[in-house]
């Protein structure tokens, strides 16, 4: 399994009706076929300036190439979080057995 996360910070003002819409906006990918676990969470600790978090599993690397390849997808980052996003960090994951 891969989880895929990000931890981002718009270009929109905190409580926003764009801030409002880019979230729901992004929520929309979770019907991709192959994203499992889907959430978007808000950051709570004032040491991090990152305000959202957003992640996600894959059964395995196709299931994730799938998705990263998906029109919505492809459609998603060159419309809404390439020109809306201010700063991000991607998470990309895999367990590690036996520990």
């Amino acid at each position: 399994m891969i989880r895929h996360a990000a931890i981002f910070r718009l270009k929109h003002p905190d409580g926003s009706e764009a801030e409002a819409d880019f979230l729901q906006a992004l929520a929309s990918l979770k019907s991709i076929p192959g994203v499992g676990e889907f959430h978007i969470s808000r950051e709570v600790s004032p040491k991090n300036p990152f305000r959202f978090a957003v992640s996600m599993t894959f059964a395995d690397q196709k299931a994730y190439d799938a998705y990263n390849l998906h029109p919505d997808h492809v459609a998603f980052v060159r419309d809404r979080w390439v020109p809306e996003v201010a700063e991000f960090m991607e998470h990309d994951t895999v367990a590690l057995d036996g520990i």
